[in-house]
């Protein structure tokens, strides 16, 4: 026998096919972001949202959302802080390099100073005998040099930069050594007892050239300086009023 359901009459889903449907709307509604507002009153009625599991899903929602918050802030802190240091460390650079240069350029400059100061051919000594002075002792009939008073043996120094252009005797000048300066001028040291330097040795200021003595046409041990403004004999200039141009107090 065959049954035909009634036209306009349907049967009533089973629990099984509510559950589905009921998950499948869920779904749907949580996928959308709209969670509870297009529920019916009689879906409502049926499955409260304490116990439909629409309350967790919302409140699950919001604290995945206040953590992504959290961790964006913190991200940009620590973007911030991270610039911070890394301007701070940018500005500690460029500054040490700056006391560096300036550091440097103090270095040269003093490196300069020395190098191209003046001092006395002995130190701590005085002029024994000035320039010009007359007498039959020198054979131009004044004195050429100035004399600075030295034990025999006292070490004798450049006074300023040059090149050594003679070393060794000198006649009436005894042992010698003649430097040519760097400005163009000429120191001669006479009457030495030995000579530490050699023709073509660069000099410094206080480079050690030899020992005072009595070498040659002299009455004495002692220094005799001469400055020039040639190398020839003749082109004898004060001594005093050289060193003295120079920086040197005597």
């Amino acid at each position: 026998m065959a049954f035909n359901c009634a036209s306009g009459r349907h049967r009533r889903p089973g629990r099984t096919s509510r559950t589905t449907a009921g998950l499948a709307g869920l779904a749907a509604l949580t996928t959308t972001g709209v969670v509870g507002t297009l529920a019916t009153p009689a879906t409502a009625a049926e499955a409260p949202a304490e116990t439909s599991g629409l309350l967790p899903v919302v409140t699950i929602g919001d604290r995945v959302a206040e953590q992504i918050d959290e961790q964006a802030e913190a991200q940009e802190r620590a973007a911030v802080e991270a610039a911070a240091r890394a301007a701070a460390a940018e500005k500690a650079r460029a500054e040490r390099e700056a006391a560096e240069e300036r550091a440097a350029r103090e270095a040269e400059r003093e490196r300069l100073r020395r190098l191209n100061m003046f001092v006395s051919p002995i130190a701590g000594s005085y002029v024994s005998t000035s320039y010009q002075a007359g007498g039959g002792i020198w054979s131009s009939g004044s004195h050429t040099g100035i004399d600075f008073h030295a034990a025999s043996g006292t070490p004798v120094r450049s006074v300023g930069r040059g090149t050594v252009v003679e070393a060794g005797w000198g006649g009436a000048y005894g042992y010698q050594v003649v430097i040519k300066m760097h400005d163009g001028t000429y120191t001669q040291y006479g009457h030495l007892s030995s000579v530490s330097v050699a023709v073509g040795q660069a000099v410094t200021p206080s480079t050690h050239i030899g020992r005072s003595g009595a070498t040659g046409n002299v009455t004495g041990p002692h220094l005799h300086f001469e400055a020039r403004s040639g190398a020839e004999y003749g082109s004898d200039i004060d001594p005093v009023a050289y060193l003295r141009s120079h920086g040197v107090n005597l």
